[in-house]
């Protein structure tokens, strides 16, 4: 719009779209209802032309083929100034009322897409009580009119099939249908009890690693071995063949009593670490990976509930895993921002 173009009237702007040959585009009745009105409140072609940013004669052509679908002259034309005719008066008095109700119509549907509803989450235990859980109060707090369905297993689930709106995922995505956002990326620590290393010894070296009890993963897609960097080479020392599990906490729990080492996600073995109930194990060795955390959903990005792009935009803001992609440093980490 011209800078010195008037200010907007209180009706809703016409929707109608400047054509190359000059006309305006016919998508609904309302819009030459509109136009109707605005000439009548700007007192000319012209005047209501500046307004929409098109030419005068778009906007004649625009009343004529009302005039032409009602069949009856709504206005009365002079070099100067447009008057309506008793029709037209009859005609821009109706479209008022019509126009206001369709924008109280349209704000009301607009209400109703604000973010309400239900939407079901779904994550593995660890990632859902590590990182979901704390923020929980937080996002109610933010998105008052929403309700939440937590699903917490370390089972991967089919999103469509399991009516789930969006699931947390650690680790590299396979190819698939699903759209995914960063939330963020960890590094991941062996580490073992107090307790364990007193009975069994620190390993000095990851070749040491076979006199120690080795906890492993039995989901699928599971690596069955631990990497390390020695002397400047990636070697792999196999992991699980005595225990194997598919939960993380449970994992976790095993280190904590003292069953044997494990390899967690920093972000989940934290408060442990920085309470001293687990000790980091070789990590002088650490090979440095950033495995990444996605939220996951199925769908278009601009068809996605209001609801489930609240909750997106409101996980990607405020997951927080800047602390868990450094090195574990104990003379330097202190707590995570809550």
């Amino acid at each position: 719009m011209p800078a010195s173009a008037p200010a907007r009237p209180s009706v809703p702007e016409p929707a109608l779209v400047p054509l190359p040959g000059g006309g305006l585009a016919d998508g609904h009745r309302s819009a030459d209802l509109e136009t109707l009105v605005l000439v009548a409140e700007r007192g000319s072609l012209s005047a209501a032309a500046r307004h929409l940013g098109v030419s005068p004669s778009a906007v004649s052509k625009a009343m004529s083929r009302l005039e032409t679908r009602l069949g009856v002259q709504l206005l009365q034309r002079s070099t100067r100034r447009v008057l309506l005719t008793p029709e037209g008066t009859q005609l821009c008095q109706g479209a008022k009322r019509l126009l206001a109700d369709l924008a109280e119509l349209e704000a009301e549907v607009a209400a109703r897409s604000e973010p309400r509803g239900t939407v079901r989450i779904s994550a593995s235990t660890s990632t859902g009580t590590v990182l979901l859980l704390p923020l929980v109060p937080r996002l109610l707090e933010a998105l008052p009119g929403l309700s939440l369905d937590l699903h917490f297993s370390d089972q991967v689930v089919d999103l469509a099939e399991a009516g789930i709106d969006i699931a947390i995922r650690w680790g590299a995505l396979p190819a698939s249908d699903v759209i995914a956002r960063l939330l963020g990326r960890t590094r991941q620590v062996v580490v073992a009890s107090p307790a364990y290393l007193a009975r069994c010894g620190m390993p000095a070296h990851p070749q040491d690693l076979q006199r120690h009890v080795r906890l492993g993963w039995n989901y699928p897609r599971a690596i069955a071995h631990w990497p390390f960097l020695v002397e400047g080479r990636r070697v792999a020392v196999d992991a699980g063949q005595v225990i194997r599990v598919n939960d993380g906490d449970v994992m976790r729990q095993l280190a904590l009593q003292g069953t044997g080492l494990a390899r967690l996600s920093l972000y989940h073995a934290w408060d442990d670490l920085v309470q001293g109930r687990l000790v980091p194990v070789l990590d002088a060795f650490d090979c440095g990976d950033l495995e990444p955390i996605h939220a996951v959903y199925v769908g278009r990005p601009d068809r996605l509930p209001p609801r489930t792009r609240a909750v997106l935009d409101f996980l990607q803001a405020h997951v927080d895993l800047r602390y868990a992609e450094a090195r574990w440093a104990p003379a330097v980490q202190g707590a995570p921002a809550g």
